[in-house]
């Protein structure tokens, strides 16, 4: 990524080590040595990759209550048979796999993708294919709540990133003037950084 260019070793190395051998590889989900879909039906297959300060997926999940439910639970075979195909799940609360390979589908993007990255958030949420996306994704909600539950929350999540794209809009304007005002200048290294590591604005 065009982002990551010029980011230190340390912060890439997390990133080459899911983006560049093992994405289409069985083994990522399935385990080399022990290659058995009930140990790839765990939620934390998915944590191997998708967990950190630039997309907290598993940390997302994890405090939400679907995650208790399933921290709670994940070892009672009454609650979580993860001897069963995904399309004969009925786990009392759902996993990672659950809905976004729901039924055994593999196409993990197939149930993903209701909001992209910043700057891309306020897609025309009208277009045919967002429709198709959106009406997939409550179709896998209503599987335990109601449609109206889940397009409830849609529409707050649609509220919410429409209020970050303006704050992401608008830090970018104050970072623009003061650069063009010039005290746009990189904070000196010997001041403390910032919770990342990485030297903010002066």
């Amino acid at each position: 990524c065009a982002w990551s260019i010029e980011r230190p070793p340390g912060d890439t190395a997390g990133c080459t080590f899911c983006h560049t051998s093992s994405e289409e590889r069985c083994s990522t989900c399935h385990q080399r040595h022990q290659f058995d879909p009930a140990v790839a039906r765990h939620s934390e297959q998915c944590k191997a990759c998708h967990w950190g300060k630039d997309h907290r997926d598993w940390e997302a999940y994890d405090i939400s209550i679907h995650g208790v439910v399933y921290q709670v639970n994940k070892w009672n075979p009454t609650e979580f048979d993860f001897s069963k195909k995904l399309s004969d799940a009925d786990y009392v609360g759902p996993t990672c796999q659950y809905c976004h390979m729901r039924g055994g589908h593999h196409n993990v993007q197939r149930l993903s993708t209701v909001y992209t990255s910043m700057g891309m958030s306020n897609a025309d949420r009208g277009a045919p294919l967002w429709k198709e996306k959106r009406d997939t994704w409550v179709s896998v909600c209503d599987d335990c709540h109601s449609p109206r539950f889940a397009r409830e929350n849609l529409q707050a999540m649609d509220e919410a990133c429409k209020d970050a794209g303006l704050k992401y809009t608008e830090t970018f304007k104050v970072a623009e003037n003061l650069m063009l005002d010039g005290m746009g200048e990189p904070m000196p290294k010997d001041l403390a950084p910032d919770w990342s590591g990485q030297h903010i604005w002066s």
